[in-house]
């Protein structure tokens, strides 16, 4: 018998020097196992390992070929790069002037009264001023969270990862859009969540596909985005949330609703419509900045305790001096600016988005900061990711929001773009040399 191991070693050993060129295809497997006089069986076990090596991306109906990137992690969403001069792969968004104003802020807590307070620990539902104050911030048109159904988190992350932790135990199944935002995929390996994509379409998930899944297994929770889709940038319409509603209304299905990029709408959450099953989650790094942030989690009646309690075991409290920051940001009106100056560069930035990619597949809401493109082909998500970073241009490839391998292949022809971190002018250049990038193949790029 073949060591199938060994076999997969000699391939990758080829695929590293650069025999087998980035977006090489590999023969069928039956073909290789002729060629290499072995059992069918055993060369899908060498097909199978380059691709848990992240040597080769198996596409359906196209076949085998060599990977032109690295596996995609969702990691790389959350770390600075420096890989690349211009990077539309972070998305945290600065106004003009924010600094000042964040400094300004800031002033009052740095008298030695004010800092002796704000340097003692705080409980995970913080401080009363706080709850006040962060209840009227996430508050839209219609909806407006009770004070005393906030908890506090270093940030939207660690929201997600207590959410999950009070309400999946291990080996439990949590409902997911089949693409989904990366550190979801993290959090749950780490959790010992079992992640199980649900079909839908244009509108977001289908709530028939809720159902069957919970008959088939029983699911413990959904994870939703509902507005802004992250990387779609979709927004579930109302008919849609309320049908979703009524679902988890009759299966007492618990919700993580994550708005982290809601702020750039006015969108009533799904919250509004099923209060006694959502947990929401936001926070402030993307409407203020990454490095000096809190992360809320809006409860139901009735489980601030046993969250605040996930909270707590996972080490994922506010610190206070972050609380009060927060706090007094919101109140002196700092936060509101930020909002505003940030929906004006949104929009800002996705014109330039339809002007420099006009006639490309690309699937954007004009408010949100990502774009979602559909590649021409025959370019794939890897191969454009390498030849865009041999340009100097660092873009998310679309397999890294895919919850499950199987559904990878369905990303495979897209990359997401992050339009928030880059200067205004670097990406109109950026976008300029995607744009002509797309219209070269592979081959004219300098890959295979």
């Amino acid at each position: 018998m073949h060591d199938y191991r060994r076999i997969a070693d000699r391939i990758a050993a080829d695929i590293l020097s650069g025999r087998l060129p980035p977006g090489r295809k590999l023969p069928p497997q039956r073909a290789f196992a002729r060629r290499h006089g072995m059992a069918a069986s055993t060369a899908g076990r060498v097909y199978a390992e380059l691709v848990r090596r992240g040597l080769v991306v198996g596409e359906v109906g196209r076949g085998t070929f060599v990977r032109a990137a690295p596996v995609p992690s969702g990691r790389a969403l959350a770390e600075p790069s420096t890989a690349a001069p211009v990077n539309l792969e972070l998305n945290y968004p600065a106004a003009p002037g924010q600094a000042e104003l964040l400094a300004a802020g800031l002033a009052g807590l740095l008298r030695p009264d004010a800092l002796a307070e704000a340097v003692r620990t705080a409980p995970a539902d913080g401080t009363p001023a706080a709850r006040e104050a962060t209840a009227a911030l996430l508050a839209t048109p219609g909806w407006r969270p009770a004070a005393g159904r906030l908890l506090f988190t270093g940030n939207a992350r660690q929201a997600i990862a207590g959410g999950m932790a009070a309400l999946v135990r291990p080996g439990g199944r949590l409902g997911i859009d089949p693409l989904t935002y990366p550190l979801v995929k993290e959090i749950a390996a780490r959790l010992g969540t079992v992640l199980v994509p649900l079909a839908g379409d244009a509108e977001g998930m289908l709530p028939e596909a809720v159902e069957a899944a919970h008959r088939a297994a029983p699911l413990s929770a959904l994870y939703l985005q509902p507005t802004l889709h992250n990387p779609t940038s979709a927004t579930v319409p109302e008919g849609r949330r309320r049908r979703l509603a009524a679902v988890v209304g009759r299966l007492g299905l618990p919700v993580i609703e994550d708005r982290v990029w809601s702020f750039l709408t006015d969108t009533e959450p799904f919250a509004a419509l099923a209060p006694e099953h959502t947990y929401v989650v936001d926070g402030l790094s993307k409407r203020v900045a990454p490095g000096l942030t809190v992360g809320f989690l809006v409860v139901p009646e009735g489980r601030a305790g046993p969250t605040g309690a996930a909270l707590r075991s996972g080490g994922w409290t506010a610190g206070r001096f972050a609380l009060e920051a927060a706090r007094r940001w919101t109140a002196d009106g700092t936060v509101g600016r930020l909002v505003r100056a940030k929906r004006a560069d949104a929009a800002r930035r996705q014109k330039l988005v339809a002007e420099r990619l006009r006639g490309s597949a690309v699937r954007a809401d004009p408010r949100a900061y990502y774009a979602w493109w559909h590649l021409p082909e025959p370019w794939r998500a890897d191969t454009f990711t390498a030849a865009a970073a041999l340009r100097g241009i660092a873009v998310t490839p679309g397999p890294s929001f895919a919850a499950a391998a199987a559904g990878a292949s369905g990303a495979a022809a897209h990359i997401r773009l992050g339009l928030a971190s880059a200067p205004v002018e670097a990406l109109d250049q950026a976008l300029r040399t995607l744009a002509a990038l797309a219209h070269e193949g592979p081959r004219e790029a300098g890959l295979g």
